[in-house]
This record gives structure tokens, C-alpha cells and sequence, in this order.
């Protein structure tokens, strides 16, 4: 067999398997009570995209938040780092943000953008390759929720990992600590700068994530036209519509899709029915306070250094050491 032909059957066996993978997730979660869809399948190139333009709209606050507080982190940063560092970025999207790391930077060295959406991540590298012809890219096509192994060989400069924007919330605190201690043990020694939000108001939350717009409604039913198009399911998208719920203990933003009328949706041999209010969680947004992400970072093996909030107190970043 060729090496083109080896290749193109480990990338038809790999599809495969995520599409099985896509299946039982999505055949368990719609029998589950509540039903629920684990957020990663939000993210394929058009769910990718879509969220993109959210984070330019008016109301989605935390990325305009973390966009004014990050020159002067990413200054900072540098200062600890020094020189040559190889930077990883976890969901990694369009790589807009690593720019200002980057440019903050003394002659970095490598960039490894992570994230589970294959053909968006490779766009994003092709766009930002040619502005930095001295960093060496690499994309890595992974779901960071799940162990993989990131291409870091020992002995060159520094490591400085990256998780940007509010991803940590979209885990349940146990599964966020365990995803810190995964980073830990893939990054190795390294600085790890983490975003979080404390935010609770609910105008702002209920702006911010039910999108008045409309791009979050579609973000959201975009699940169910990818589960037609991949899964074979005969969802109708239009006869679910996006709800944002508040909840406590601990308190957290989550999604759904809800029911307008009564409908039913068949996937992988089996029929759900739905009735006129019924839902489907979508996707979850933990909060967390400064002092309590400090806390469920030293429980997972970091050491908090030090954490920038903005003027308003809406976004936070935390440099950890490992």
C-alpha cells in the first residue's frame, strides 16, 4: 500500500470511529433524563464559524473582555516566559487571540493550535502561518476533554499552554479539574494561562448567551442539522428553538433546545418524541471566582501565580505554573 493510500484509509478509519462515537453519544444522551448532547458536537466547521461571529456581536461580553485585558497579560506573560517559548493553545478556533501572545512574545518559537473541528483549525493555521514565518505551526485535530498526546519533545524553550475565553466552564467542576490535571501531565513543566468568568448577572448572561441576534439560536440547531447530515437522523430544526436557564449549586449557564410543537426525530434505529416544551441541553457554561478557580486549580497540580481582571470584574486570566 502507498503512503498516500495508507494515509487516506487512517483518515477514513479515524472518521469513522468519530462518527460511531458521535452516534452513541448522541443515542445515550437522547435517552437520558434530562436529555442532553455533549457541546463538542457544537463544533464543526459551521458550528465553528457561527460561534466566531458571536464573539464580535455587542453582547457576547467575554471576548470583548478578554480581548482589552490581554495585551497588557500577554506583556506580562512575556516577562515570565523569556525567550523561544512554544506555545499550545486548547480549542483553539480561528487562532485570533494567540496573535497578541504571539506578538507579545520574544521570538517564539512554535505555535500547536488544538482543537476537535479539523477543516476549521487548518484554515485558521493557513491564515496565520504567513504573518509569523519564523514560528513553526501545528495543528492538532483532538477533542482536549479526552487524553491525547501533544507533540512537545523535550529540550526546547519554554512551554506556555493556553485556554482562552470561558471553555474551562463548559465542564462540570470535577470534569474541569480533570481536565487541568490531563494539561498538567500533556504540557509538562510550563506556564498555563486559563480564562474564566465569574459573571452572575442575569441581563447580562441571558444577553450574552441567548443572542438576540439569532446567531446563538443557530449555533445551537446546528447540532441537529449535523446529526441529519452525518448520523442520518431526520430531526427538524425548525421546530426546536434556542433557551437559555440559569441554575445553582454550583451556578452555571446552560443551554437547550426546546420544543416549540409536539414532533418526533428518528436516529441510528430508534424514535424520540417530543412534547411541546421538551428539551435538549445543548451546552453549559460554569462560573467560577477568581479564588474559587485558584482553588480547583491547586487541587489538580498547578500553582496559581497570579490573576488580571478587567474594570468591570467580568473576565478573568490566571497564569498557573506546573
Amino acid at each position: 500500500m502507498s503512503g498516500v493510500a495508507a494515509a487516506q484509509g487512517a483518515e477514513a478509519g479515524r472518521a469513522e470511529a468519530e462518527r460511531a462515537a458521535f452516534l452513541r453519544d448522541a443515542l445515550a444522551g437522547l435517552s437520558a433524563e434530562p436529555r442532553t448532547l455533549p457541546g463538542k458536537y457544537l463544533w464543526d466547521a459551521i458550528g465553528s464559524d457561527l460561534f466566531d461571529r458571536i464573539c464580535h456581536t455587542a453582547d457576547y461580553y467575554p471576548t470583548r473582555r478578554e480581548m482589552a485585558l490581554l495585551p497588557e497579560v500577554a506583556r506580562d506573560v512575556a516577562g515570565e516566559i523569556g525567550p523561544g517559548a512554544r506555545l499550545v493553545e486548547f480549542g483553539s478556533g480561528a487562532s485570533r487571540k494567540i496573535r497578541t501572545l504571539l506578538d507579545a512574545l520574544s521570538r517564539p518559537a512554535t505555535y500547536i493550535a488544538v482543537d476537535i473541528s479539523g477543516d476549521y483549525l487548518a484554515g485558521a493555521i493557513r491564515r496565520l502561518a504567513p504573518d509569523y514565518p519564523a514560528v513553526t505551526m501545528q495543528a492538532v485535530c483532538a477533542d482536549y476533554a479526552e487524553p491525547f498526546t501533544l507533540p512537545l519533545p523535550g529540550g526546547g524553550g519554554p512551554v506556555l499552554g493556553f485556554f482562552p475565553g470561558t471553555s474551562i466552564g463548559n465542564f462540570p467542576p470535577a470534569e474541569a479539574g480533570a481536565f487541568l490535571a490531563r494539561a498538567r501531565a500533556a504540557l509538562g513543566p510550563c506556564l498555563f494561562l486559563v480564562g474564566a468568568d465569574p459573571t452572575v448577572d442575569p441581563d447580562l448572561l441571558h444577553a450574552a448567551y441567548g443572542g438576540a441576534d439569532g446567531l446563538m439560536d443557530a449555533f445551537h440547531r446546528n447540532v441537529l442539522v449535523r446529526m441529519n447530515r452525518e448520523l442520518g437522523a431526520d430531526f427538524d430544526p425548525g421546530a426546536f428553538s434556542h433557551a437559555v436557564r440559569l441554575r445553582d449549586d454550583p451556578f452555571r449557564v446552560e443551554a437547550h433546545l426546546v420544543a416549540r410543537d409536539a414532533t418526533r426525530a428518528r436516529l441510528g434505529g430508534a424514535e424520540f418524541a417530543f412534547a411541546p416544551g421538551d428539551s435538549i441541553r445543548t451546552d453549559t457554561s460554569h462560573k467560577y471566582t477568581p479564588e474559587a478557580f485558584a482553588a480547583l486549580a491547586s487541587a489538580n497540580g498547578w500553582t496559581p501565580l497570579r490573576y488580571w481582571a478587567g474594570p468591570q470584574g467580568g473576565f478573568s486570566l490566571h497564569l498557573l505554573r506546573g
